[in-house]
């Protein structure tokens, strides 16, 4: 199951001390924002966006388990940019209940992918499977 993407794109420079909200080097507020709008325009609901040490969260409404997407720039040239579906799992466990994530993750890639490829300033586009355990 594919979820992760590398593209490049000039489209999302840093804001002016987006680096000091998270680490020197990264950033991808403006990415999590054309997420957020692209989303949402894609019947995804989004609850909201957030910062971390490495990026930026695009949290996704899923009452079943905790469901978002990572996304930020790269180390490396400045319009390298990186997008991880979470859970990376196929199942994870609550509880005693083993459930299924692979349906919504495959749902979320679908739609990542549509508004990617949507725009002809996101381009070198490659996805790949990563599994976090």
């Amino acid at each position: 199951m594919e979820n992760q993407v590398e593209l490049r794109s000039n489209m999302f420079p840093p804001y002016e001390g987006e680096e000091e909200e998270i680490n020197p080097g990264l950033w991808g507020k403006r990415l999590a924002e054309y997420l957020l709008e692209n989303l949402s325009k894609e019947g995804v609901n989004v609850v909201g966006i957030g910062a971390e040490d490495w990026g930026w969260i695009v949290t996704l409404e899923n009452k079943e388990f905790p469901l978002w997407i990572g996304c930020g720039h790269q180390y490396g040239e400045d319009d390298e940019f990186l997008c991880f579906i979470e859970p990376s799992k196929p199942y994870i466990r609550k509880w005693f209940k083993k459930i299924d994530t692979t349906v919504l993750v495959r749902r979320v890639a679908d739609v990542l992918r549509k508004i990617l490829e949507a725009s002809p300033e996101i381009h070198s586009i490659k996805w790949s499977t990563v599994s976090n355990g």
